[in-house]
């Protein structure tokens, strides 16, 4: 398995709300300081929202060896929206460590650790464990000795005890959860499922259990009375009714102090120790024996009803149900249906997809020819990271490129600048362009231009690339649109290409070409180059994608480029390249599809 670890970098992940970072702040202390020297460390912490207070005591704790970043996940938990199941002290951030094999396509191995913990040895260590193709390294669940757990994930879960790991430490095959999708298989598990003793811990067992790695205790080490009387482990949780921040006498409250000691949050885990009350340990005690007793009725309940859990569902089983045909989503018929009924309507260059409210950009604030340091690097680690990302989607079959027309088309204008027009059905598709070009493009870019919207009010991972894969966003702002148009001229000018989509709006898998809007041809007129037209056809594969309709193949035909006529005036120019890219991505469509074009409009007009 190949990693970024190989070239001394691993990553590890916390997840985190303004109500926990003092106790990762300790748990970093720790990790930190007993850390082998020979690696570089990348700690992302997983938030939806934190103070700027917090983040900057974070972000001081960063060194030579050890650099901090925020990431949030809000867009993934509104997705998942009340389908999260969360009791008493639980939270969403529980959930995090399931989107970050979906968050960072550039690892596939990774450390996900919980706050409430110390590392008295060198963490590089358990990042080294192999996986081999199996889901996870986890450590047994200490918990489970307790003979109503370990009766509850026998009876309840189909998990036996000793098998049962604990998720708080958790060495993570990432390149395996992104193959099986561990994020949607949860999805599909808390459907028909509720557990809620452990709730994620029990649904990562439940999925995970048959492809585990077991690595030992010692790297999870819980603080039960005495546990600090024998050999001194590795890592130490701070788990149930064992933290040193509610109760003195606790097992390794030693360390656990020590460490805290060197954090800005020692004051604060004093005052909360010394201010814990009477009523506080009373509601704890009322806690655990409510965890006890709903373990003891869950356990019942299945005994009683027969129950249990269907034909496994082990990510063995998760694995074979994905095989089958999904239901067509009912999301994308919706689309459908509006499709249909803005091509009767004859609005072609309408938005159909439910996209976010979009927000005005600022003059100033996008830096489209990359003046700044900040947005190069940014720009750097964004094409490296969507590349693998969108690489990985081809080599799983979720974008196919199945042929190349005419590239013999873009060589005859690969040494100067020009506008590249395509028509646009999948968030995908601007990829399929790049793949194409690729090879010749040297030390050039291939520029893409974007919806504001897209732009200011995306989040996640694909928020990410809009922002900084070479993106060249809209405006509504006069004063930006100078800036963008600016920069049009710039980058055409050095000879580099941009990809621009003249049907405007995106219209989900619509195989037919859309009149054009006229932007795409008054930026070629202005700087005097060509538009290279190019038309991706497509076909149902054999293979269904989540979305329960077919994946679709793609032929590239890259078209013979259209040049500005000296003789003409720009309006004149502006028209003529419109019109012939509309006909040459026409007469490529009826060649493809062996059927004229036309349209379903109320008034019968093609």
């Amino acid at each position: 398995m190949h990693t970024k670890a190989q070239n001394n970098e691993i990553p590890i992940f916390f997840a985190v709300d303004d109500r926990y970072v003092p106790y990762l702040a300790t748990a970093m202390r720790s990790m930190m300081d007993n850390a082998s020297k020979a690696y570089k460390y990348r700690v992302y912490i997983l938030i939806d929202a934190l103070s700027a207070q917090h983040r900057a005591n974070l972000l001081g704790m960063q060194n030579e060896h050890f650099t901090v970043d925020f990431v949030n996940v809000g867009e993934q938990l509104n997705r998942l929206g009340t389908k999260l199941h969360m009791r008493d002290y639980y939270t969403k951030a529980t959930y995090y460590r399931f989107f970050i094999p979906e968050l960072f396509p550039q690892y596939d191995k990774g450390l996900y650790l919980d706050c409430d913990i110390v590392v008295l040895g060198d963490i590089a260590q358990l990042y080294h464990y192999e996986l081999q193709d199996n889901l996870v390294g986890g450590i047994q669940e200490e918990v489970m000795s307790i003979p109503v757990f370990g009766t509850y994930s026998e009876v309840v879960l189909g998990v036996p005890r000793d098998k049962y790991f604990n998720a708080g430490i958790l060495l993570m095959n990432l390149a395996e959860m992104r193959r099986i999708q561990i994020d949607k298989a949860l999805v599909r598990l808390m459907h028909p499922y509720q557990f809620c003793v452990a709730q994620d811990q029990d649904y990562l067992n439940v999925l995970c259990y048959e492809k585990s790695v077991q690595i030992p205790l010692s790297w999870n080490k819980t603080a039960f009375p005495d546990s600090d009387k024998g050999e001194r482990p590795n890592l130490v949780h701070f788990k149930i009714n064992f933290k040193p921040w509610h109760y003195k006498g606790t097992a390794f409250e030693d360390d656990f102090w020590h460490y805290a000691a060197q954090t800005q949050y020692y004051d604060v885990l004093l005052a909360e120790r010394d201010g814990y009350t009477p009523e506080q340990i009373a509601i704890d005690e009322k806690q655990y024996n409510g965890l006890v007793a709903l373990a003891q009725a869950e356990t019942e309940k299945a005994q009683l009803e027969g129950y249990q859990l269907p034909t496994r569902l082990s990510i063995r089983n998760v694995e074979e149900e994905a095989k089958r045909v999904p239901e067509k989503s009912s999301d994308r018929l919706v689309i459908l249906e509006r499709i249909a009924e803005l091509e009767r309507k004859g609005l072609f260059d309408q938005d159909v997809e439910n996209d976010p409210p979009t927000r005005p950009i600022a003059p100033g604030e996008v830096d489209y020819l990359g003046k700044k340091w900040t947005t190069r690097v940014k720009t750097r680690i964004a094409n490296r990271v969507a590349k693998k990302y969108f690489d990985g989607c081809i080599e799983r079959g979720e974008l196919v490129i199945k042929a190349v027309h005419g590239i013999e088309n873009y060589l005859s204008v690969a040494d100067g600048g020009a506008m590249i027009t395509c028509n646009h059905f999948n968030p995908f598709d601007n990829y399929a362009v790049y793949k194409v070009i690729e090879p010749y493009l040297g030390k050039k870019r291939l520029y893409k231009v974007i919806r504001e919207g897209n732009y200011t009010s995306f989040g996640g991972l694909y928020g990410f690339f809009f922002r900084n894969c070479n993106t060249l966003p809209l405006c509504t702002s006069i004063a930006v649109w100078r800036e963008m148009l600016g920069a049009v001229a710039t980058l055409l000018k050095r000879g580099e290409k941009i990809l621009i989509y003249p049907e405007q709006g995106m219209w989900w898998n619509y195989r037919k070409p859309r009149p054009l809007k006229s932007g795409a041809f008054q930026f070629a007129v202005k700087a005097g180059v060509p538009v290279l037209p190019m038309f991706i056809s497509m076909e149902d594969t054999d293979r269904v994608g989540a979305d329960g309709f077919p994946i679709q193949a793609y032929t590239v035909h890259v078209l013979p480029p259209i040049y500005p006529d000296p003789t003409k005036s720009s309006k004149e120019n502006i028209k003529r390249m419109c019109e012939e890219n509309y006909q040459v991505w026409k007469e490529t469509y009826e060649t493809v599809y062996g059927e004229p074009l036309t349209y379903t409009t109320e008034s019968g007009e093609a």
